[in-house]
């Protein structure tokens, strides 16, 4: 398959060795009176990108495709969350606080959900990752290697956070990445911006990007293929 208008140049792959990777689309990043809302961040930004998400997920299911969800998460004693990430900036609320819904960025509270658009069916692999890159302390390396996964489409929040971080990290493990442009999001449009440049320049020095509107058709096309276990 041949995405033939992705930036910098076409983007070519085959369903059965690629996985589409939703990054973080989780309650306390996206629903008002979340920790993102209490950053003092316009979560608005983010729960525009979600029906474009929603329709990639759907038609990459169709095409029975292996879909990857991340989740932002700690324990609940925070023994994977160093100081350095608890401590940073001056928040009114910091990771492992009870916040509207439950426990910052703790795994299982009621906010470390993905939202319900977008939440995982059996079977779709879902990881809980304490950093912000997707690789870091969760072997999903060895989960995509076993399941024969070279390409990687990304699609998530932030931009330029959790997304670029895990674009980056799986560009280091040797997969050729493609970002959806209005699939993923930042409180800070120029960050995204600036993110989306960085991924793709130089040759696609990170990865690719291209639109739903692109790859939704070239889904649409395909023959079913076998499910992923």
């Amino acid at each position: 398959m041949q995405l033939t208008q992705a930036q910098p140049f076409p983007y070519n792959f085959e369903l059965k060795s690629s996985a589409l990777v939703i990054i973080d689309m989780q309650r306390d990043f996206i629903e008002p009176g979340g920790f993102g809302e209490t950053l003092g961040n316009d979560v608005s930004l983010l729960q525009a990108i979600v029906p474009a998400c929603q329709a990639v997920l759907e038609a990459w299911r169709r095409a029975r495709g292996l879909v990857v969800h991340t989740r932002e998460a700690h324990k609940a004693d925070l023994a994977d969350c160093p100081p350095a990430k608890r401590n940073r900036g001056n928040p009114a609320l910091r990771i492992g606080d009870r916040g509207a819904m439950g426990r910052i960025l703790i795994a299982g509270e009621p906010g470390n959900q993905i939202i319900a658009a977008l939440a995982p069916l059996p079977g779709e692999m879902a990881i809980d990752k304490p950093g912000k890159g997707a690789f870091y302390a969760t072997g999903l390396h060895e989960l995509l290697q076993q399941a024969g996964i070279t390409h990687l489409l990304f699609m998530g929040v932030t931009t330029e956070v959790c997304v670029q971080t895990s674009m980056r990290e799986a560009n280091d493990r040797g997969y050729d990445c493609l970002l959806l442009e209005d699939c993923t999001e930042s409180y800070f449009p120029a960050f995204k911006a600036a993110a989306v440049a960085m991924m793709r320049a130089q040759g696609a020095i990170v990865g690719w990007t291209a639109t739903s509107s692109h790859l939704l058709p070239a889904l649409a096309a395909l023959p079913a293929q076998p499910q992923h276990c």
